[in-house]
């Protein structure tokens, strides 16, 4: 019989809502279970890491790995080992019954750690391609969880400590998730983000493409838009000009209840953005970052598009000519819009936190056991 789990448990993760987001929705289904969690992350943090309390937030040191130059792979070494004493000492005084990784080059300083040290440790993937800090983690922890299948490459080592979790969506999501789809009205509301640093594509293309409809329909718009402090002006001065009604802001933290009231979002497709829009199911039309070594949100969005949640464009096919079209065709079929809202919430996986903290309470008690 396997014991009770009492220590608290360290999730580590990159400084990003992507992967931050996940992180918060474990810690809270670990919190109503009794246990205190600590978050490992980078500076980058103070913005999405607010759920945790002040004094469970530790910043380890941390680097990406970019590109091939001898002397940027070496610092960047360097640093990842700097992270490794910081991390060994947090946990020698934490004592966590489990650490858990949840992406980004952050998380290997503590998950490496832990290992190490023989502390229990897993780590989870929400992306449809694995990235490559937990591709170098994979074979170094007791599980993995991931939120697609076939994540792990067919390798059977592999996949034999593989549990299909979903990926952990926020509390503050959980709570609209039954929000209906909004009715058809006089109103066609957008909200257009670009992942939680913003993306400058947003900035140069939908402005321009709601110049392009057709008056009667930008009349009927309301748009909510993220964008990046150095693009405000520029977006503003636009909408201004059309005019149409707009909030401009570089961050929205009441995005989910956005989301929620919206019949369509245009967005990037992190892996975050694309479980939030199959938790709360609203139809979207995505557009993948173009430049990730793993086109992980080119296969996130094809997820969705499969479902019929989505229309996927990439990136060299987002002009605001292209983009007018699809809002236009968008707006004249109401009920499809209504039918990708269902489409995309038929692929969410509501309970995924649990899933995970059910995965997180089963190693920390097997590690507990040796």
């Amino acid at each position: 019989m396997l014991a009770p789990v009492r220590a608290p448990v360290l999730v580590a993760a990159g400084g990003t809502g992507g992967h931050l987001f996940p992180a918060e929705a474990l810690a809270a289904a670990l919190a109503e279970r009794g246990l205190a969690v600590h978050l490992a992350t980078d500076g980058r943090a103070a913005r999405f890491g607010g759920a945790f309390p002040e004094h469970c937030v530790h910043v380890v040191t941390s680097a990406t790995l970019r590109g091939r130059n001898p002397i940027a792979v070496t610092r960047t070494a360097v640093t990842l080992g700097l992270g490794l004493l910081q991390a060994r000492r947090l946990i020698g005084r934490l004592q966590p019954a489990a650490v858990v990784g949840f992406g980004g080059y952050p998380t290997i300083p503590p998950v490496l750690a832990a290992a190490w040290s023989g502390v229990p440790s897993l780590i989870h993937d929400a992306n449809a391609v694995m990235g490559r800090a937990n591709r170098l983690l994979a074979p170094r922890v007791m599980a993995i969880a991931t939120t697609f299948p076939d994540v792990v490459g067919g390798r059977p080592d592999l996949a034999a400590k593989t549990t299909i979790t979903g990926n952990p969506v926020r509390p503050a999501v959980l709570a609209v998730a039954a929000t209906p789809y909004p009715a058809a009205g006089d109103r066609l509301r957008l909200l257009v983000v670009g992942g939680s640093q913003g993306a400058r594509i947003m900035a140069d293309v939908v402005p321009p493409a709601i110049g392009h409809l057709d008056p009667a329909l930008r009349a009927r718009l309301t748009i909510v838009q993220q964008a990046r402090e150095e693009d405000l002006s520029r977006v503003r001065d636009c909408y201004a000009g059309l005019p149409v009604a707009a909030e401009i802001a570089p961050f929205f933290a009441d995005l989910p209840a956005r989301m929620a009231g919206s019949h369509l979002v245009i967005s990037r497709s992190g892996a975050s953005t694309v479980a939030e829009l199959a938790a709360i199911g609203r139809p979207s039309i995505l557009i993948p970052l173009p430049h990730s070594l793993d086109q992980d949100q080119f296969a996130n969005a094809g997820v969705l598009e499969r479902a019929g949640g989505a229309i996927r464009l990439e990136q060299n096919m987002f002009t605001p000519a292209r983009l007018a079209a699809e809002i236009a065709a968008l707006e004249a079929a109401p009920a499809r819009l209504a039918t990708m809202a269902a489409a995309a919430q038929a692929v969410a996986r509501l309970d995924a936190a649990d899933r995970l903290a059910d995965l997180v309470l089963t190693v920390a008690a097997q590690g507990a056991n040796k």
